[in-house]
Formats: C-alpha cells, structure tokens, sequence
C-alpha cells in the first residue's frame, strides 16, 4: 500500500501561493542567495549598504498600500471602472467611437510579442514590426497626397506644433516671426500651438482661415474638415497662403480623406493628425498615433522616425530605421526636435485596421459615416433647422436647452461649444437607430423624420455635405498589401508571420541599458481592454469619469510619495514631452518672479540626447559641464559654469543615478550649488527603477523629474511606444505644471489630452497596487542585485567602465569595447548583431559613451536567464579571442558576419568557421533557435537611398 502523505500542519494564514512579486521578481529566494555569494556578500541588504550612498538612503517604509494579488487588484480596480459610465459619444473634436477586429486586439494588442518588443534600433530582429510601420507609412502617404510619412508622432496637438516649427526652419525666403493658424481648428490643438510658440519666440496669429491673404507668416495651419465639421475650400486657402510667403500645414482626418480630395493634391506642404479612428479605441485621451506627412524636399528636416528601404549583406531587401531616427541624440542642443518615444503599437492597429479592411471597405465605412450624417443634416434642415451646407461627420447646430436635456436622458453625449451651440460628431459605431433617436432628441417625439425614407432621397440624387468638385478621383491603397489579406484566415497569418521575425520579450532578455525591459504582466494589461477605460472620450463630462479620475487620483498620490515631491501632473504623453513639460514649468515659475532672464540650462556631457534637445525647445542655451575620469559630474566644472552664469542660470539636468551606471556620491552637493546659484534641479527620471523604496529625487534636492511609465512602471514600450511620461514637482513648481482648457485651465497645455495617453494609465496602477511597498522596493533591490551579478560575472573577460563606491554598480554596467576593438577590430556592433545568434537582443550600443555597451538586466530576469546572457557574453570574447590570435581574421570571423540567417545554412559554405559554430553557437540555442530574418543590414545604402514606401509590386510577384 503507498502511504498517505500527512496533511500539512501550517496554519490558514501561511496556505497561500506565490505573491504577485513573487511572480514580477524573476530570481527566487535560491538564486538570490547564490547571485550574492557570487559577489561575496552575505545579504541583499548589505549590497545595497555598499552601494546606495548613506546619505541619500529614505530611512523608511513607503507610504504606499501593501500590495495585493493579481484577483484583488483586478476587482478592486473593477470597482473603479464601474464608476465610469460609457454614454455614446457623439463630441468628435478629434476622438471618435470606433471598432477594432477581433482578430487584431486579440493577436495585435493583446499580444506580448507585439507590445513586448523594443523599438526597432536593431533591424535584424524587427523585420516584422517595420514592414507593419512601413505599410502605415505607404497608408498615410496615400491618404493625403504627400510625398514621405513618418512612422507616428504623440498625438495631433504635438504633431501641429511640430508642423509649426518645421516650418519655421524650412522656409528659406520668409523671416517672418508669425505663425498664422485658423480660428476653427481643434481648440486642444490651439492651447498647444500657444504653449510651443511663446517659448519658440513666435508670434501665433489666430484668425478666421479666410483672412490668410491679411498676413505674411512664415507658415500656416488650417483644419480639413475644421472643428465645426465644414469643409473649406482649402485649395484656395493654400494658394492664397503661399502668394503669402507662407507654408502651409494642414490637420485632417483619414477617414474623411477616403472621400475627399487630398490636401498633397491641394498644394500643402504638411498634412498630420490622428490615426485614432482607424480602429483604436479613445482611452479617454490617447495612446493614439498621430500621423505626419510631407514633401519629398523636407525629407531631412521631418521630425520623429521614419521608416526607411535598405539592402542587408546578400543584397536582399531589408528595412531599418531612417537616419534621423536618433538625430536628438546626434545633434542634441541642435535637433529639431526632442522627440524618443512615438506610438508604434498604436500605428501597427491603424495599419492592420487599413490592411483587414482595404481601400473599398474603409471607402464604405466613410461614404456609411457621411450618409448617416446626410440623413441627419436632411432631416433637421427638413424639420426648418438650420444645417451647415458642407460637412463630413460633423454638424454644428443652434438648440434650445431642452435639448441637452434629453440627450442626457437619452445616454448621449453631444459637444457643447456654448450655451446654444452643440457638435455632433457621427462615426463607424453609429447606427440607423442612433441616428432617429438623434432627431427624437434634436426635435422632439413629434419629429416625423424617417430615416429610411430620407435615405432613398439621397440614393435619389439629392446633395450630401461633400460638393462633387471636393471629392476625391485618384486611386488610393492600390499597393497589394491593402489587397490580399481581407479574411480574418489571411490576416491572422500575415500578422503572424511577421510577428516571427521580431525578437520581443517573449522569447528572452532584452538588456537594454536606460531602457528597464522588465515584465509587462498580463494583469497589469488586461483593464486596457475592459470598455470603461477603452470607450470613454477624453472630454466627456466629469460626472460620466470619476472612475478614471479616482484611478488618476490614487496613482498620483503614490507617485508622489514614491519620489518625494508635492505634486504629479499625468498630462506628458512620453519622457521628452515630460522633459520638455518639467522645464516649462521651471521657466513659468522663473518668469513669475520676475526672473525671466534665466535662459542658461547645465547639461553633463554624459546626459540622455533629449535632454538638451528639449532644453533648446525651451529657447534655453545649453552648457555641457564635463565629467570626472569616474564618469560623475565634475563639481568643480559645474560650480565654475554656475558662477558664470550667474542670474542667467535657469536649471540643471541630471540623470540619477548616473547615465554611466553609477550612485553619484556628490548629487545633494550638486543640487546644492545649483540653488545657491538661484537654478533648479532637474532630475531626469529614466534611471528611477534604481531608486524606488530606497532614495527619492526629491529627498536627494531635485524641483522636478518626468517618470518614465514605460520603463520603471510596467508600461510596455509596444515596439517604440507608447509611453508616458508625467512630471512630480516640488510645491513651489505645482501652479506651473501643464493646465488643459477642457479642465478650465489652459495655461501651458503639453499635450491634446488633460491626461495624456490615460488607456495606459491602469497599467502603472495595477503595478503599484499589486507590488505595494514591498514589491516597489524589491524591485529597485534586485534590479540592483541583477546589474552587479553580470559585471562581476564579466569582469574578467571585459572591462567594466564605471564603478561606484565600494566597486559597485548600480542597476546597469557599461562594457569598454574599445580595448578589443583596438587590438582586434572586433567593434560593439559586432558583438551587438553575434548576440542575435545567441538567441538575445543587444544592449544598448555606445551610449553614453562611444564604443561601449550598456547593459541593464531588470529585476524581472531569473538567474538563469542572466546566465544564459553571461554565458553568451563569455561565447563572444572567445570568438574574439580567436581573432585576436590570428584564426579567424576579423572580417570572415562569426562575429562580422553575424548574425546568421536561414538563408546562410542552405547552399555552399566557404568560411572558416563551421555552419554549426554560426547558427548554433551555444546549446541553449539548439534548444529554441530565434532565428535573425535577414542578414546585417546596410545603413548607408538606406541612408544614400531613401525610400520610406512599400516595396513596388515586382517584389510581391518575385
């Protein structure tokens, strides 16, 4: 007989599984032990002591909840949810109601390997997720004429204010300081444009779109439709701009450009908006992708990234990110624009939305759109209303009060611009029934109106809001990937097969330096998809939000508390616009006390490419103070760049801890010479996943950091966004963060939405909730533990360029590859593509220092994986070693040629090495083979030919 196992004698209260930290800290108790034997401390505590300075420790507990499981969490922000109340949205202003395919939320949105991934700067293994960026770009090429789209901006407000300055850089012959833009655009649009202009120095003229031939500005913005829903005659409007002197910027809507004549075709310069209606829900303000277009002679001076056609060793096609991807980076102080983070996730929905759908189904959606709108319009004008005579979607009607009344009772939300005046926006949700309630509640029970009736009319001939000269003649989506791939079989394949030849967090660490690649949970990401977060507009009425508002509320409170400043502003949609928000809120504040003087900003030479570019978006002058061999600040060097600017010194940007990887120990001292010099601190937050539990910026003397949601918090970097990046403040800084005009505050807007992309805001929520203050300080702990587990394994095999106190690092290690490049010509990039072959993504290459890679495991990597990574590492110094002694020369080694593709294993081999020693360098390997889809790609054949199309149709049919 088996004998009966006896019942455990635990009590109740210790019969529970694995907490949710537990799960989110990859090393369990027994690794962790043997990581810190590995380094020859007894205990995780001790590390810590030897390597956060004493001075800056907080001393104490968080003031935030203990956290919960993965099912209490849910339930208790199920509560929340249930708060909101989803009425039909009927406002527009540039969100609308939309349907997203099943089988693209559930395979695109859904799907860790799609939102898990990092943004493409390593082509070989994100083939998939560019060529879905390409066909969004090849879409908004299309759609408005133009002649080059970029792969996504934040959102319209940003990409109009992007607009403006693009043109103020690329007009030649108009030294004009005035901006002229139509009184009938977007007003959220406006507070932003106004908010950009006064600290670019430019004069913004706001006027009717008419008066254009009144002015002489350097560019011009007009909306087509506008915001009251007509259509002007925007030919005219760009002719008369341009006998001006004038460029012309223009903000659409794709789905009305399925009906009407394209903007290109009209004469503008640049065409942008939102994406969001194709198929991406509102999220009560965004993430949504903005999209960007230009003429082909502005190509070089388009800000964000830009997909672009390449060729890799074979001379196969392959594509790659464009040249000025990086430019905030290269050019710094100079760039154009500050611009890190765009919306890839978001623009990879709208392209496959474009794709599922193709040219006739979303014709059909639009010319479905206007009927239901020309049935609308008919039937008011029928009923004596009077109805704009060109229009869209949208109509701008004089009520009576009682109609509000019954919109209300009827759970419909109509734009209420003043007392009298309403919007009614229709959309792809909108049905025959909403429609015939729509003129129960616009006139009444009594209104006599039929809808089918009104709809055999229009078949009839009777004229719609689009005059037939605006309507669009040109063949659009024509290539073969908007053509082929209708049904949800087709589809679901082609979003898998390109799905296969990206590297994301599903198949294993992605060590990134700065960039914090840690587990995006599946809990974390399910509340984005429930409707009451998904389907609420951004400016419905507080009453309908106070669900999210709490949610907000909370999620402020503790970000507060786990930074140690007085205030949180969510509006920053990205960490550069957070950059960019943190100082305007340093320069309004200078400015109202009379110290608007104060222009003069300190950079250490060692700083994140965006931040003296979003310095220079400040209109601040930029002084790089050098640092020490040690890669600290030079305090001498600072205090000397201090005193010599003297009143003119406005702030201070550091990134703690250090860029280079390291707890610097003089930071307070810093912070203090910085105030007694009349500055502020400016603490970048990138590296926060490093401080939380166990400093904070505002305890170290900092006025203000942005947080990157979407490294230290859990938001998934959706192979190049979204992101968030709010700001906290200290108190004297907290009249200055972003207001927003639909909150009755429209000082300093930075961005369309009071709360930014606030759809990914559950995600950070249930972060916190389910860590709490243990779980957040664990975190930061093993991050910590994880980061000088790989620099001490390594250290024998490669210099580890920067060190702190006790010899320690902080949560990434930097690598010198400079010594080994020297003595075998062996480069970073070479160890960075023969890590593909390994089965890993590359570090960070040669920032902040040329020459080196940055590596940064997060606290979310078992040992064994951090293992699997060193024992790689050590793979690629002996492949080097090999070259060092003579037996491989560096251009026929593995490592040049790497990474190795299938293509490489069929036909003849004629190299030094062996197949097995290319393809299979470890048995990890051979035991889940992630296989590179194309060989090194060519950046300068990509850079001396530029093509950011779909390939022609030859390739489909070879």
């Amino acid at each position: 007989m088996t004998a009966k196992l006896p019942f455990t004698q635990k009590p109740l209260s210790q019969l529970r599984g694995a907490s949710f930290t537990d799960r989110h800290i990859g090393p369990g108790a027994d690794e962790q032990a043997a990581m810190l034997d590995a380094l020859g401390v007894d205990t995780l505590q001790t590390l810590i002591d030897q390597t956060v300075p004493e001075g800056i420790r907080l001393g104490r507990e968080l003031d935030v909840r203990e956290g919960l499981s993965e099912e209490a969490a849910l339930a208790e922000l199920r509560t929340l949810a249930d708060q909101n109340i989803v009425n039909r949205s009927f406002i527009g202003q540039g969100y609308y109601n939309t349907l997203m395919p099943a089988v693209i939320q559930r395979n695109v949105l859904e799907n860790p390997a799609w939102y898990t991934a990092y943004t493409p700067y390593q082509p070989e293994i994100s083939q998939g997720r560019l060529e879905s960026l390409l066909n969004f770009q090849q879409m908004i090429m299309d759609l408005t004429g133009l002649d080059l789209a970029n792969a996504s901006l934040l959102d319209e407000a940003t990409a109009a204010a992007e607009a403006m300055t693009l043109c103020q850089r690329a007009n030649r012959k108009n030294k004009s300081n005035d901006f002229f833009v139509a009184d009938d655009v977007h007003p959220q649009t406006l507070d932003v444009l106004r908010t950009r202009a006064e600290h670019h120095g430019f004069n913004l003229v706001v006027a009717p779109a008419g008066s254009i031939g009144e002015h002489t500005p350097f560019g011009a913005l007009f909306q087509y439709p506008n915001t009251s829903g007509d259509i002007p005659d925007l030919g005219q409007l760009i002719q008369t701009a341009n006998a001006q002197g004038a460029m012309t910027a223009v903000a659409s809507d794709l789905l009305a450009l399925m009906l009407l004549r394209s903007p290109g075709e009209l004469g503008a310069d640049i065409v942008f908006g939102s994406a969001q209606r194709f198929g991406v829900p509102m999220g009560y303000g965004g993430p949504h992708a903005a999209f960007f277009a230009a003429r082909e002679p502005l190509k070089r001076q388009v800000p964000g990234r830009i997909i672009g056609v390449s060729v890799d060793s074979r001379g196969d096609t392959a594509l790659r990110m464009a040249m000025q991807t990086r430019e905030q980076h290269i050019r710094r102080e100079k760039a154009t624009s500050n611009i890190c983070t765009a919306q890839a996730l978001l623009a990879n929905l709208a392209a496959f939305y474009a794709v599922y759908h193709g040219p006739d189904g979303l014709r059909a959606i639009a010319e479905r759109v206007h009927r239901l709108t020309a049935i609308l319009a008919t039937g008011l004008r029928r009923a004596g209303q009077d109805v704009q005579a060109t229009y869209f979607d949208t109509l701008t009607l004089d009520v009576e009060p009682i109609v509000l009344e019954r919109a209300k009772a009827a759970g419909m939300n109509l734009r209420l611009l003043d007392e009298t005046h309403i919007g009614i926006s229709l959309d792809e949700t909108t049905t025959e029934a909403d429609v015939a309630e729509l003129f129960t509640v616009l006139l009444g029970a009594e209104h006599g109106q039929s809808v089918g009736d009104i709809d055999a009319a229009l078949i009839g001939g009777e004229p719609t809001g689009i005059r037939a000269d605006q309507r669009r003649q040109d063949a659009i989506l024509t290539h073969p990937v908007f053509n082929q791939y209708h049904s949800e079989t087709e589809l679901l394949r082609y979003i898998k097969r390109l799905e296969n030849k990206d590297y994301s967090l599903v198949h294993g660490m992605i060590p990134l330096g700065s960039c914090t690649m840690k587990l995006n949970a599946t809990a974390e990401m399910m509340p984005v998809s429930w409707p009451e977060f998904a389907n609420i507009h951004p400016f419905a009425p507080a009453e309908q939000t106070r669900g999210y508002r709490t949610m907000i509320e909370e999620l402020e409170r503790d970000l507060a508390e786990i930074t140690g400043y007085d205030a949180v502003s969510m509006q920053p949609n990205s960490g550069a616009q957070g950059e960019y928000a943190g100082l305007l809120a340093i320069k309004r504040y200078q400015q109202a006390n009379g110290e608007g003087q104060r222009d003069v900003c300190l950079i250490p030479a060692s700083a994140h490419g965006t931040n003296p570019a979003s310095a220079a978006m400040m209109s601040m002058k930029v002084v790089i103070v050098e640092c020490d061999d040690n890669g600290n600040v030079d305090l001498d060097d600072l205090k000397a760049k201090a005193e010599q600017a003297g009143d003119r010194l406005s702030a201070c940007m550091i990134t703690y801890p250090s860029t280079h990887g390291v707890y610097e120990e003089s930071v307070v001292e810093l912070c203090r010479i910085v105030h007694e010099h009349g500055g502020q601190v400016y603490l970048d937050g990138a590296n926060l996943n490093a401080q939380v539990g166990l400093t904070q910026p505002g305890l170290i003397g900092s006025d203000v950091s942005h947080l990157n949601l979407h490294k230290t918090f859990a938001i998934p970097h959706g192979g190049g966004g979204p992101g968030m990046g709010p700001i906290g403040v200290k108190a004297h800084l907290t009249p200055y963060l972003p207001g927003h005009g639909e909150t009755g505050a429209n000082d300093g807007a930075v961005s369309a939405a009071p709360y930014g992309s606030a759809g990914i805001l559950p995600i950070t929520w249930m972060y916190n909730r389910m860590l709490g203050r243990t779980g957040l300080r664990q975190s930061s702990e093993l991050a910590i533990l994880g980061a000088n587990y790989i620099a001490h394994e390594l250290a024998d095999d490669y210099d580890v360029l920067y060190r702190g106190r006790n010899g320690r690092v902080a949560h990434e290690c930097i690598l010198d590859i400079r010594p080994l490049k020297a003595d075998t010509g062996i480069t970073e990039e070479d160890i960075a593509k023969r890590l593909m072959d390994y089965g890993f993504h590359a570090p960070t290459m040669s920032f902040p220092v040329p020459g080196t890679l940055m590596i940064e495991p997060t606290e979310s990597e078992s040992k064994v994986e951090l293992d699997r990574f060193i024992d790689a590492m050590k793979g690629i110094r002996a492949e080097i070693e090999k070259v060092r002694t003579g037996e491989w020369a560096a251009d026929q080694s593995p490592l040049r040629m790497a990474p190795h593709t299938q293509a490489d294993v069929v036909g003849d081999w004629e190299r030094p090495y062996s197949r097995d020693i290319g393809v299979f360098p470890s048995e990890a390997v051979r035991a889940a083979k992630f296989w590179p889809a194309v060989n090194r790609v060519d950046n300068v054949y990509g850079d001396r030919n530029f093509i950011c199309s779909c390939p022609g149709t030859d390739a489909y049919r070879d």
